[in-house]
């Protein structure tokens, strides 16, 4: 799949932002290893600590309809700059593989990749549970 149809598939879902307080939408596309997309966008509560990013919102969305195995995620914010995961957000994303491609985008056709890797580099992971 090219990245800038994941790209439109996040800035889709910033439409439906829910971001009274910061003013900040922020929307994410999951592609799942199996070719099924999930959307999500940040939904924002006045008790600050029941806020859930774009990131986290697709993945949950993802992971309660069976999917595990995340192959990318694009992330859309502000339109003039690229929006990263939060440190929150990289940690679930971590929880999926340390190969995840993550496309931080501005727009379908401005856009940069990395991996889950690159951004949260020496993660605690599942594998390290393991030991």
């Amino acid at each position: 799949m090219e990245y800038k149809i994941l790209v439109k598939e996040a800035l889709e879902a910033q439409k439906y932002a829910y971001a009274p307080y910061s003013h900040f939408p922020v929307g994410a596309a999951v592609l799942t290893k199996s070719g099924r997309i999930y959307r999500g966008c940040n939904i924002e509560c006045a008790s600050y600590g029941g806020t859930n990013c774009a990131e986290r919102t697709a993945i949950f969305k993802a992971v309660s309809e069976g999917e595990r195995d995340i192959e990318a995620i694009a992330v859309v914010g502000a339109a003039d700059e690229y929006t990263f995961p939060c440190g929150i957000c990289r940690q679930v994303i971590v929880e999926y593989g340390k190969d995840i491609k993550l496309i931080i985008g501005k727009t379908e056709e401005d856009y940069k990749v990395f991996t889950i890797e690159e951004l949260l580099p020496n993660s605690f992971s599942p594998e390290d549970l393991e030991r």
